[in-house]
């Protein structure tokens, strides 16, 4: 698969592009795939079933289960990160989510020159009324009056523009299970009036970094700490990965020898009230 010129230049336009029906060919063995990685789980993240008030989040995700590995080798999947990211892209990380209630508007990394997209699957058939994820177009781009203006007033909307998150024009992206939703991590995104179970996975990937800008690496990989995770990449990833995936791991798999250290602070910090 080969992104065409024009959904490149959409793509850089518009922050975000959308698949209908991708993978309808391997939903049903994708949706197992997600279910058997909670149940291993016991049913929520560090064993906390999904409560169903509050997003739960299992982090990392696809690298648990050999068939969401191989997401990574798809050429479905592979060339819409290449024609975005470059032949070289990172693997950058994937969560997987139930998802409760809204999620207001925000961005996934903003003022990063460093291109980073994020694949959505989406497992369930939702509408903008029951929870689909809504974008505003454009937003995503770092030197564009409109962008930064969004970026600086959007959390004090009702304020600045009379309006409740909600109310935002957007463009809202209903799927049903297949789809595919491709977007730029600096787009603003939203979802409203979804149910309590939720179902998704995400992909995150970037662009190279270059070797001058590792230390920008590392501090990005830091922040994987917060959940409790001592490599970037989950035993099952690494594996079962072939020459080809070995590409979009190496750089990863070489600049988190810092998390362990990182991981220790963040579990005692986590216990320091408790002795209190």
């Amino acid at each position: 698969m080969k992104l065409t010129q024009q959904q490149l230049d959409f793509f850089d336009t518009f922050g975000y592009l959308s698949f209908p029906g991708l993978v309808s060919d391997v939903i049903d063995e994708i949706i197992d795939a997600f279910e058997e990685i909670w149940a291993s789980q016991g049913g929520g993240h560090h064993g906390r079933p999904h409560d169903e008030k509050r997003r739960s989040c299992i982090v990392p995700f696809i690298d648990q289960h050999p068939q969401l590995c191989a997401l990574l080798d798809d050429e479905r999947i592979h060339g819409i990160l290449a024609g975005l990211l470059g032949d070289d892209f990172n693997y950058s990380g994937s969560d997987g989510n139930y998802y409760a209630g809204n999620t207001q508007w925000h961005s996934d990394g903003w003022g990063k020159d460093i291109r980073f997209v994020k694949i959505a699957f989406y497992l369930d058939e939702i509408t903008k009324d029951t929870g689909c994820l809504r974008v505003i177009p454009g937003s995503h781009r770092l030197e564009d009056r409109f962008a930064n203006r969004v970026q600086d007033a959007i959390k004090q909307s009702t304020d600045e523009w009379g309006l409740q998150g909600e109310e935002i024009p957007a463009q809202a992206l209903e799927t049903k299970p297949g789809d595919i939703v491709c977007f730029n991590h600096n787009l603003k995104h939203a979802a409203f009036g979804g149910g309590s179970r939720r179902r998704m996975f995400t992909i995150n990937c970037s662009q190279r970094f270059p070797n001058d800008r590792l230390d920008d690496l590392r501090t990005y990989i830091a922040g994987h700490a917060r959940f409790w995770n001592e490599h970037l990449y989950g035993k099952t990833m690494l594996e079962t990965a072939s020459p080809q995936r070995m590409v979009h791991l190496e750089q990863g798999r070489d600049n988190c020898d810092h998390l362990p250290k990182l991981v220790r602070k963040a579990m005692s910090d986590m216990e320091e009230p408790s002795r209190g």
